[in-house]
C-alpha cells in the first residue's frame, strides 16, 4: 500500500473511530443532560446539552453512513468550538464544579484537535487528482496546431441545398 493509501485509510479509520465517539457523547447528552449539567455545575443548561446531543449524534451518523466523512468531521469541528464556547461560561467562580468543567475543557480540546487533523487529512485527500484520471489542459480541441489549422475553411463550398433560416440571413447591402 502506498504512502498517499496508507495515509488515507488511517484518516479514515480515524474518522469512524471520532463517529463512533460522537454518537456515545451524543447519547449520554441526549438521553442524560441532567447528570451532564450537574457533573459541569451547570444544570440550568440542560435543554442546550440535550441539542448537542443530537448534534453530535447527526454527525456520528454521518461520518459513518457517508462515502466522504469530510464534511461531517468539519461539522464536529464547529461542534466543539460551540462546546468549548459553552464550557468557559462554566469556569466562573460561582460555579462549585469549576475544575470538573476544566477537565471537560482540556478533554474537548484534545478531541478538537484530533477533529481537525482528521478534516484536514481527509480534506487533502479530496483535493488530490486521482492517478488514473488524464491530464488534457495541453488539448486544444483540433486535429492540428491552430496555425495549420487557420484559414483551413477558405475553400469550404456550401452545399446548395444547405439553406439558412431567414432570421439568420444577411441584410442586403444598399
Amino acid at each position: 500500500m502506498g504512502d498517499h493509501q496508507s495515509n488515507n485509510h488511517a484518516a479514515r479509520r480515524m474518522a469512524q473511530g471520532l463517529g463512533w465517539f460522537s454518537l456515545g457523547l451524543g447519547a449520554a447528552e441526549l438521553l442524560a443532560p441532567k447528570a451532564v449539567g450537574r457533573f459541569l455545575g451547570m444544570e440550568e443548561h440542560t435543554e442546550l446539552l440535550r441539542a448537542y446531543g443530537a448534534r453530535e449524534i447527526v454527525a456520528g451518523v454521518g461520518i459513518l453512513a457517508q462515502k466522504d466523512p469530510t464534511p461531517w468531521m468539519w461539522a464536529r469541528v464547529g461542534g466543539d468550538v460551540l462546546d468549548i464556547g459553552t464550557l468557559a461560561m462554566g469556569l466562573g467562580r460561582s460555579n462549585p464544579q469549576r475544575s470538573n468543567v476544566g477537565i471537560a475543557l482540556a478533554a474537548v480540546a484534545g478531541v478538537t484537535a484530533l477533529d481537525v487533523l482528521c478534516a484536514r487529512s481527509l480534506g487533502h485527500d479530496r483535493q488530490r487528482p486521482s492517478s488514473r484520471l488524464r491530464d488534457y489542459s495541453s488539448r486544444s480541441g483540433l486535429p492540428r496546431s491552430p496555425e495549420e489549422m487557420r484559414g483551413a475553411a477558405r475553400d469550404l463550398e456550401t452545399p446548395s441545398n444547405m439553406r439558412t433560416p431567414e432570421a439568420m440571413r444577411a441584410y442586403p447591402v444598399a
